[in-house]
């Protein structure tokens, strides 16, 4: 069937516009995408410990450009990108010496926190040296201290960071679930140490989020993108125990940050 002129002529005329609307979105949100100030804080998870190729200006905090924030950086190429995230930080170390980037300006805020203030190192050390009874033990106070004592720590560093940041979409991250019951692994810990583990960072995860929400902050769970790729699932993006580099154990791996972490963070910002 042929078209007449004029209804070719105004098919012309549509898919202009069609296309004019088109670029003009893809040209705004390229443009969004590179006003944003960005800044990540928190401990070893948003640093990349377990990641390899540290930056050795950072030191001891191990940031590395294959943790999550620096990869989301480089894809999204923000006006500013301020990354002071330390390995072992803990939300006192966060708000004494990782807010400096702050401002009024910042559009975008990431943080992993909780964990050591919890004693993960020592949980897991404790687990791996000893007994389950004494592993269970020691989950249980970890347990405990999320309950009285962490919530307390978390507001006081989301306020600092509400304080120095008052427009910024804040993102806050959890942890992943270390095991996948009932997988390949037949020797280390038992299986009543590794559920009890997933469990306590359930625990946290759920603890952190409550305290995210009641700030106004967005939580971002991996737990469900590391589903598959916990130890002892035979594709794990967690190591576990490394004893070349003991302080990369239980960390993600440089697969669990660009495929764990990034994905959830990048839908979450």
């Amino acid at each position: 069937m042929k078209l007449s002129r004029m209804t070719a002529f105004s098919s012309a005329l549509i898919l202009g516009a069609v296309l004019a609307l088109t670029g003009a979105a893809s040209a705004q949100a390229a443009q969004s995408a590179a006003a944003v100030d960005y800044v990540a804080l928190g401990d070893s998870y948003s640093s990349g410990l377990g990641a390899g190729g540290y930056d050795s200006a950072s030191g001891d905090c191990k940031r590395t450009p294959r943790a999550y924030p620096a990869l989301w950086a480089a894809a999204n190429a923000p006006a500013t990108f301020a990354f002071t995230a330390c390995s072992g930080a803990r939300t006192g170390d966060v708000t004494a010496g990782q807010l400096g980037p702050l401002s009024s300006a910042t559009d975008l805020v990431s943080i992993s926190i909780g964990g050591n203030d919890a004693g993960f190192a020592d949980v897991m050390t404790t687990c791996v040296l000893q007994s389950e009874a004494t592993c269970l033990n020691r989950i249980a106070q970890a347990r405990g201290f999320v309950d009285s004592t962490l919530p307390g720590n978390l507001d006081a560093v989301y306020t600092a960071i509400r304080s120095k940041a008052p427009s910024a979409r804040v993102v806050v991250l959890g942890y992943p679930r270390f095991y996948r019951l009932g997988g390949n692994c037949v020797v280390g810990l038992s299986e009543n140490e590794r559920a009890a583990i997933n469990s306590a960072a359930d625990h946290l995860n759920a603890a952190t989020a409550k305290r995210a929400a009641d700030h106004g902050f967005t939580f971002a769970d991996v737990a469900g993108a590391f589903t598959g790729h916990e130890i002892c699932s035979g594709s794990a993006w967690l190591h576990s125990v490394n004893w070349l580099n003991i302080g990369e154990s239980y960390h993600p791996t440089s697969g669990g940050q660009s495929g764990g972490y990034l994905p959830v963070f990048t839908r979450a910002a």
